[in-house]
C-alpha cells in the first residue's frame, strides 16, 4: 500500500530525474580502459563497441599487481574488477558500500557506526585496515594511520581492481591481504552531469525487540518507514586542446544523506542483551531519564533510585518500576548518520612527445558527519567524588518528596548530599561533530625512448588530510550545583547563589518535575563544548620506474614471440602522524599532543619471462619475478620481499597461474613510535598475583597468592617468596609500562593458484577458480597488560611471561608513576604476535550470450569459499579457525561461502538494460556454540546458547534498468534489497563484537529496501 510518504519521495524521485534531464549535444571520452584479468578483460569487453572506452594504446595494457607495460599483459594472481557500471546499478553513495558487496572484501560501515569518526577504510579477507594496501591509480592513497576513500567519489571511478594475496615487491609495505586499486576516470571532452537521488522503503515488522521494548516500556516503530534520502550529484568537464596534446578535466561532486536512528528500525528499537543462555531479550536501560533520576546520597533514602513519578504528582517511584522510569540510551544514535560532502579536483596531462608527457592528478574533499546525543545533567561521577546538594526547604520539593529526601529535616535550610542524572529530550540533542578534510596531489613525467623499447615515470604524491572531532558539551558541574539551591523569594523560586549575590546569572533546576524542557536553564548549564581533538597525517611519496622489451634487443626465447621484460624502480616515503587537542578535550580526558615522523627507501625489480607462446603444444608458459628492498629509519635493518609467478595455458582455452610472495608489513609511523619509546608507566588495576595482601572484607585477616608457585616461578619469582607481603604493590595496583617492545615487520607468506577457462567452442564465457593462501608471522597489534599476565599464568610461555619484569632483589612489580623503569612493572604496547591466517577459493565467470534481434546476456559470478580465518595467538596455545563463527574469540569473521550473480539483458541497440543482482552470505554460528575442538575456539559447554546462537543464510535481490536517450541522456532506477529482508537480530552484538549496538553486524543491509532514480547527461 502506497503511503503519502512514499508518494512524496517518488515523486522526489521523478523530479529529482527531471531536472537533471535535459537535452544535451556533446560527446565525454571516457579514459583508457585497462584490463589484465580475463575475467576483467571478459567485463570491459561489453564495452568494447564503444569509442569513448577505447585504450591509450590498442595494445598495451595496464595491470594491477606489476608495474611491467607491454602488450597483451596478464596477470598470474586473481584480479576482482568492479566497473563503473556496476556502481551505476547499485546506486551506491560511499565507496564502501560497492566494496562491501564483494565477498573478498570483510564488510564495514563507517557511516553507519555511531562511534567513528567518519573515514572510511576497506579491509580484505579478515586481516584488517592496517593490511589492505590502498592505491589510486597505481600510488598509494595516503599513509596507513590516516588515509581516507572518502576522498574518491564514487561518480568518478572507472574501475576498481582487487588483486589477492601479497604484492609488497611491487608497491612495498601493507599489501599483505591484497591491493585495492582505484582507477579514475580522467580525459573528458565535454560535460557530464550525473546525480542520484534515494531513499529506504521498509516495513518494520514486530519482533523479538519490539517485545523486549514493550517489556521494558520503550516506544517501538512499526509499520511504513519512508526515510534515509540521500542525494549524489557530479558535474565533470574537460577540454582537449592542439590535437589531443592537452587535456585539462575538472570535477565537483556533492554527496549527502539524511539521519535515520536507531529507535527508526523496529530491529533496533533497544539494544538488547540475553542476560541467560534460553532467556527472554531485555533492553539496555539507562539512568538518565526525561522524568528525572533522583539518587538520594545521604538522608533517610540514601542509596535508594528514585524517578519522579512520570504523572506529575509530586511523588518519587522507583527507578525503572514502569513506563518513564528508565531510558534507552541509545535511541537518537544514528543507523545511517547525516553527512554531506563534497568532493572536487582535476586531471591535466600534457604530451610534448612520445618521450615526454606530463600529468597531474588533484582530489580534495571535506566531509562533515554528526552523532546526536541526549541533552543530559550528567552525574556528580562524571566530574570526580563530590556530590551535588540540595536543600530540605527547597520550593520544587513537594512535601512527600521532602520527607523522601530529608525526613524529620524537611523544610529546613539543611543541605543534602544527591546524585541527579536529567534528560532533556525536548531540547535539541547535543552534536558529536566530525570534519575530515584532505588533499591529494599527484604528478609526473613519463615517456617513451628508444624506439619504444624503454618506457620511464617520474611520479610524486603528496597527501594530507585533518581529521577533527568535536566532543559534545558538558554541564558546568558548579553552575548545576548551584542551580540545585533554590530559596523561594516572594514565592518566586530563586537561586540561593543569586540572593548571596555570587552569580546573578544562575538559572534555579527544578530536577523534581518529569520532563523539564527549560531552555533558560539549559543555556545556563552548558557553558562551551568538551574540546576538540584533531589529527593530521601526511605522506610524501616519490617513485621512479623504468620498464623495458629486451626482445628489442633480442633478448627473447627461441620458442616465444615476446622478449623478456623488466622494470627497475626506487621509492621515498616520507610518513608523519600529528594528533593534537585543545585544553577543554585534555581537561577532561588527559593525554599529550603528538609528533610522529617515518621515511622509507626502496628499491625494487621486476622480470616477465615468455618461454613459450603459441606453439602446437603450448600455447603460453611465461615466468615472472619480483623483488624489492627497503629500509625504514625506525627499524634497525633492512627487509626484503619478493614475488615468484607462473602462466601456463596448455592450449589458449585452458591457462593455469600461479604466485608465491613473500609480502611484509612494517609498523606504522604510530606503531613504530609507540613500541619502540616508553610513553610512560600507570597505576594498573591488579596485584601480584603471587602476593598476600590483605583482606578488603576482612580486616585484620589476609589473602594469599590467586597464583600456583609453578605460575609464579614462571613470572621470575623465586620459590621461597612465593606469597610473600612483601610483593604487594602499593595500594595493591603495580605498574604498567606502555612501550619499550622492539618492532620487526611481520612477514606473509602468500601463495595463490588457480586456472582460466575460455572455451572456444562457447564463445563468451570467461570462468577462473583460484586458491589463495595467505600465512601471517609475527602480526603486528597491541596488547594490554592483562594478556601478558594472563597469558603468562595460563600458559607459562616466556612468549606472554616476557611481559612481566621484577625488579632485581625485591622481585617486587612496581615503579615510580611517570618513570621509563627497566624493571618492576607489568608491560603492555605494540608487539609483535605470532600467526594469523586466511585461506580460500576464489570463483568468477562472465557468460556472453548473443540473443540476435532481442539483444544479448551478460552473465557475471564471483564468489569466495573461505576455509580457514583465524589464527595463533602464542606458541603453546592451539589455533583457532573462525570461518563460519562470529562473536567471542573470532570477533565478526567471515562466512564460508559468499557470493554475487549478476544477470542483465541488454537490447539489440544497447539502447536499454534491466539487470538483477543476487547476493548470497552463507550462515554463521555464535562462537559459544562451537562444539568442534579442532576449530581452537575456548568455549565450555556452558557458554552455549539455546536461543539466538547463529544467522541463517541470507539472500538479497537488486533490481535495476537504465536506458540511453541519443547517447547523451542515461536514466536509471534501481531497486536494493528487493523484498526488504530484516538484517539478522543479534543479542549483546556490542559485547559479542565491540561495534555495534543496533542488534546486528556488517555485511548485511541494515535499513531495507532502498529505491535510486538517477540520470546522467552528456554535453
Amino acid at each position: 500500500m502506497m503511503t503519502k510518504q512514499t508518494l512524496k519521495h517518488l515523486l522526489l524521485s521523478t523530479a529529482f530525474v527531471a531536472a537533471v534531464a535535459s537535452p544535451a549535444a556533446a560527446q565525454v571520452v571516457e579514459p583508457q580502459a585497462e584490463a589484465g584479468d580475463p575475467v576483467a578483460d571478459a567485463k570491459i569487453a561489453i564495452d568494447e563497441d564503444k569509442p569513448e572506452l577505447q585504450p591509450v594504446s590498442a595494445n598495451d595494457v595496464v595491470v594491477t599487481g606489476t608495474r611491467i607495460i607491454r602488450p597483451n599483459n596478464r596477470s598470474a594472481a586473481p584480479i576482482v574488477t568492479t566497473t563503473s557500471a556496476d556502481i551505476a546499478a547499485q546506486g551506491a553513495l560511499t565507496i564502501e558500500e560497492v566494496l562491501n558487496r564483494l565477498p573478498q572484501v570483510q564488510a564495514n560501515g563507517e557511516q553507519n557506526f555511531a562511534d567513528s569518526e567518519g573515514r572510511q577504510r576497506v579491509k580484505l579477507r579478515n586481516l584488517g585496515f592496517e593490511r589492505t594496501l590502498t592505491l589510486v591509480d597505481g600510488l598509494r592513497l595516503g599513509i596507513q594511520n590516516g588515509q581516507d576513500v572518502s576522498i574518491i567519489p564514487t561518480a568518478l571511478v572507472e574501475r576498481i581492481d582487487v588483486l589477492s594475496g601479497g604484492a609488497s615487491s611491487v608497491y612495498g609495505s601493507d599489501a599483505i591481504s591484497g591491493v585495492i586499486n582505484y582507477i579514475l576516470k580522467k580525459n573528458f571532452d565535454g560535460i557530464s552531469l550525473s546525480a542520484n537521488y534515494s531513499f529506504y522503503n521498509h516495513d518494520n515488522r514486530a519482533n523479538a525487540v519490539t517485545e523486549a521494548a514493550g517489556r521494558a516500556f520503550f516506544p517501538a516503530q512499526t509499520g511504513m518507514a519512508n526515510d534515509g534520502g540521500r542525494i549524489d550529484a557530479s558535474l565533470a568537464a574537460g577540454k582537449t586542446l592542439f590535437d589531443g596534446a592537452l587535456n585539462i578535466t575538472g570535477f565537483v561532486n556533492y554527496r549527502a544523506s539524511e539521519q535515520v536512528n536507531l529507535a527508526d528500525r523496529s530491529s533496533a528499537a533497544c539494544e538488547v542483551t540475553q542476560p541467560t543462555r534460553d532467556g527472554p531479550l531485555t533492553c539496555t536501560r539507562s539512568t538518565y531519564t526525561t522524568t528525572g533520576t533522583i539518587l538520594p546520597q545521604g538522608g533517610p533514602s540514601a542509596g535508594r533510585a528514585f524517578v519522579n513519578n512520570p504523572d506529575g504528582s509530586g511523588t518519587f517511584v522507583n527507578y525503572n518500576s514502569g513506563p518513564g522510569t528508565a531510558a534507552n540510551p541509545f535511541d537518537g544514535l544514528g543507523f545511517q548518520r547525516k553527512f554531506n560532502r563534497l568532493n572536487a579536483g582535476g586531471f591535466v596531462t600534457l604530451k610534448l612527445a612520445d618521450a615526454l608527457e606530463l600529468y597531474s592528478t588533484t582530489l580534495w574533499y571535506r566531509d562533515r558527519s554528526q552523532n546526536p546525543l541526549p541533552n543530559r545533567v550528567f552525574s556528580f561521577t562524571a566530574y570526580g567524588g563530590t556530590p551535588f546538594q540540595v536543600n530540605c526547604n527547597n520550593p520544587f520539593l513537594s512535601a512527600a518528596q521532602a520527607q523522601s529526601l530529608c525526613g524529620a529535616q524537611a523544610g529546613t535550610a539543611v543541605t543534602i548530599p544527591i546524585d541527579v542524572r536529567y534528560r532533556f529530550d525536548g531540547l535539541p540533542s547535543v552534536q558529536n561533530k566530525f570534519e575530515n578534510t584532505g588533499v591529494r596531489v599527484t604528478g609526473g613525467v613519463r615517456g617513451a625512448l628508444f624506439d619504444n623499447v624503454w618506457r620511464y615515470d617520474l611520479s610524486g604524491v603528496y597527501a594530507r588530510n585533518k581529521g577533527t572531532t568535536i566532543f559534545p558539551a558538558f554541564p558546568d558541574f558548579d553552575r548545576v550545583s548551584r542551580s540545585l539551591n533554590v530559596v523561594s523569594v516572594g514565592g518566586v523560586p530563586t537561586c540561593a547563589a543569586r540572593v548571596s549575590g555570587v552569580d546573578a546569572a544562575c538559572v534555579p533546576f527544578n530536577a523534581f518535575i518529569p520532563n523539564n524542557n527549560d531552555a533558560t536553564l539549559n543555556n545556563y548549564l552548558f557553558t562551551n563544548v568538551d574540546g576538540t581533538q584533531t589529527i593530521i597525517p601526511t605522506l610524501w611519496q616519490g617513485v621512479a620506474s623504468i620498464t623495458g622489451d629486451l626482445g628489442k634487443y633480442g633478448v627473447t626465447s627461441p620458442l616465444a614471440e615476446q622478449g623478456i621484460a623488466i622494470a627497475i624502480g626506487g621509492e621515498y616515503r616520507a610518513e608523519k602522524f600529528v594528533s593534537t587537542a585543545d585544553a577543554l578535550f585534555r581537561q577532561t580526558n588527559g593525554g599529550t599532543d603528538q609528533r610522529y615522523t617515518q621515511n622509507v627507501k626502496e628499491a625494487n625489480v621486476e622480470i616477465q619471462v615468455p618461454l613459450v607462446e603459441h606453439k602446437p603444444w603450448t600455447d603460453l608458459l611465461q615466468v615472472n619475478g619480483g623483488y624489492r628492498v627497503s629500509k625504514y629509519n625506525r627499524l634497525e635493518s633492512t627487509f626484503d620481499t619478493y614475488k615468484v609467478e607462473g602462466l601456463w595455458a596448455p592450449v589458449a582455452d585452458v591457462t593455469f597461474r600461479g604466485s608465491f610472495n613473500k609480502a611484509q608489513r612494517a609498523p606504522t609511523v604510530i606503531e613504530a613510535v609507540q613500541a619502540s619509546d616508553i610513553n610512560y608507566t600507570t597505576i594498573g588495576s591488579r596485584n601480584d598475583p603471587c602476593a598476600t595482601i590483605p583482606d578488603p572484607q576482612n580486616p585484620g585477616r589476609t589473602l594469599g597468592p590467586t597464583a600456583t608457585l609453578a605460575q609464579c616461578q614462571a613470572t621470575g619469582l623465586p620459590a621461597n617468596l612465593y606469597g610473600s607481603a612483601t610483593l604487594s604493590c602499593p595500594d595493591q595496583s603495580c605498574t604498567i609500562r606502555n612501550g619499550g617492545f622492539g618492532l620487526t615487520p611481520e612477514t606473509a607468506f602468500t601463495k595463490t593458484f588457480g586456472v582460466i577457462v575460455r572455451p572456444r567452442f562457447l564463445p563468451g564465457l570467461t570462468v577462473s577458480v583460484d586458491r589463495f593462501l595467505i600465512d601471517l608471522n609475527d602480526s603486528i597489534g597491541y596488547r594490554p597488560a592483562a594478556d601478558f599476565i594472563n597469558g603468562c599464568l595460563a600458559t607459562l610461555s616466556d612468549y606472554y611471561c616476557r611481559g612481566i619484569v621484577r625488579n632485581p632483589g625485591t622481585f617486587t612489580l612496581s615503579s615510580p608513576t611517570g618513570s621509563n623503569p627497566t624493571a618492576g612493572y607489568i608491560a603492555q604496547g605494540t608487539t609483535n604476535g605470532f600467526k594469523s591466517k586466511s585461506h580460500g577459493w576464489d570463483f568468477q565467470g562472465q557468460y556472453l550470450l548473443g540473443l540476435g534481434a532481442i539483444g544479448r546476456l551478460d552473465v557475471s559470478f564471483n564468489g569466495t569459499l573461505t576455509t580457514l580465518a583465524g589464527g595463533q595467538g602464542a606458541p603453546e596455545l592451539p589455533p583457532t579457525n573462525c570461518v563460519g563463527y562470529y562473536g567471542p574469540f573470532c570477533g565478526e569473521s567471515l562466512p564460508k561461502w559468499k557470493h554475487q550473480l549478476r544477470t542483465t539483458w541488454q537490447t539489440a541497440d544497447r539502447i536499454a538494460n534491466i539487470s538483477l543482482n543476487w547476493r548470497h552470505v552463507g550462515p554463521m554460528t555464535l562462537s559459544y556454540n562451537a562444539t568442534d575442538p579442532s576449530l581452537g575456539i575456548p568455549v565450555t559447554a556452558a557458554d552455549r546458547r539455546n536461543t539466538y546462537g547463529g544467522i541463517k543464510a541470507y539472500n538479497y535481490f537488486d533490481l535495476s534498468a537504465a536506458i540511453d536517450v541519443a547517447k547523451q541522456l542515461s536514466l536509471r532506477l534501481s531497486v536494493n534489497n528487493l523484498f526488504d529482508k530484516d538484517p539478522p537480530l543479534i543479542p549483546d552484538s556490542r559485547n559479542l563484537l565491540g561495534l555495534l549496538r543496533n542488534n546486528t553486524l556488517f555485511g548485511y543491509d541494515l535499513l531495507g529496501r532502498q529505491l535510486v532514480a538517477g540520470a546522467t547527461m552528456r554535453f
